[in-house]
């Protein structure tokens, strides 16, 4: 055993220190940034928020909501070999750049993809999420190394994990983008089951280096609350921000909406809680325990709110620290330390 003495930071612990800017209006922030790929040798244009491969949020309608603004959208990996044939016949070839199939490590997951990609246009499927909660085995290891020899021109993003030596493995070992983060999200108990995790923003700041020092890029998955942090993730060196919680409860969930007490609700759940393993997988396994939680979700309709929010907040940020291009805002980051009574103050 030992301990890192090392003050490990999550996004409340630091605010951004603003800077001389000779920006005049938050309309002149350009938003997009063009990324080329290690491995699939791909470039794309994006504005980097994906939403998480959850039931509540990686959903096909997440995805075409998405489309206008160049976002992406991982999706859930519950559809049927139908609904995603239709799915991708239906948005074109221009859109699919913007989505992630979703997979995990069983060989059953492998070959619905397969099938899926054989029912549709050459090259339709651009994207693949390998997703699992634990990246650290060496299954996992191999799994990615296996799908990269299949697909070669596919952008992989594989995760998660949180330190820089296993963001490199991964990397070498065929993924495009790192999916960096155990137990921040809001719907996720890792932290309290299994007492496993790393300070979120710490994870971000020294996975990126390492990423981007051989040449990968970096997802910073779970932790946002609201615009701020995403900020903080982009200005800490990731490339991409996956979110979760923040797009819970819209009408593009395509889950039921309820009334309690008078207010309308939305289930949202974390894809280890018991409600997913209830429903995809016929129960938890006698060898686990529940890793996720049900939130019940004020419904906050379409999701196109919650979208000029999140934009708008980017841009704020960009203007306070003179980054004309959401691409230099990591370069124009400093972060200051809150002290523990402002940071408790902040979260009531």
């Amino acid at each position: 055993m030992r301990i890192e003495e090392e003050v490990k930071l999550d996004y409340k612990d630091v605010l951004i220190c603003p800077k001389r800017s000779t920006l005049t209006s938050r309309k002149d922030v350009n938003l997009l940034r063009t990324f080329k790929f290690k491995h699939s040798k791909s470039e794309i244009e994006v504005l980097p928020i994906i939403s998480a491969n959850m039931d509540g949020t990686g959903t096909m309608r997440m995805a075409k909501a998405f489309f206008p603004y160049k976002m992406m959208t991982a999706l859930h990996k519950h559809y049927t070999v139908a609904e995603l044939k239709k799915f991708f016949d239906t948005i074109g070839e221009e859109n699919s750049k913007y989505v992630f199939y979703t997979i995990g490590l069983s060989e059953t997951d492998l070959e619905k993809l397969e099938e899926v990609i054989k029912k549709l246009k050459k090259d339709t499927i651009k994207n693949i999420c390998i997703d699992v909660a634990n990246g650290y085995t060496e299954r996992f290891v191999d799994f990615v190394r296996k799908v990269r020899n299949k697909f070669p021109d596919k952008v992989i993003m594989a995760g998660n994990v949180v330190t820089p030596e296993m963001t490199e493995q991964l990397i070498l070992s065929g993924a495009d983008i790192i999916k960096v983060g155990i137990g921040p999200g809001s719907a996720c108990l890792t932290r309290r089951v299994a007492g496993v995790g790393y300070p979120q923003l710490s994870a971000v700041i020294e996975c990126a280096d390492a990423a981007h020092g051989i040449g990968g890029r970096l997802c910073a998955d779970g932790g946002c609350e609201v615009p701020g942090d995403i900020a903080k993730a982009i200005g800490g060196g990731a490339d991409f921000v996956m979110l979760g919680g923040m797009f819970a409860g819209h009408t593009e969930s395509e889950a039921k909406v309820y009334t309690k007490n008078g207010q309308k609700f939305i289930k949202f759940y974390g894809s280890s809680s018991e409600e997913a393993m209830n429903k995809h997988n016929g129960g938890i396994s006698s060898y686990r325990a529940s890793e996720g939680r049900v939130v019940e979700v004020l419904y906050r309709g379409p999701v196109e709110k919650e979208i000029q929010d999140i934009l708008g907040g980017l841009r704020s940020a960009c203007t306070y620290v003179g980054a004309s291009e959401l691409r230099e805002l990591s370069k124009r980051t400093t972060f200051i330390r809150v002290n523990r009574q402002i940071s408790t103050y902040w979260e009531k």
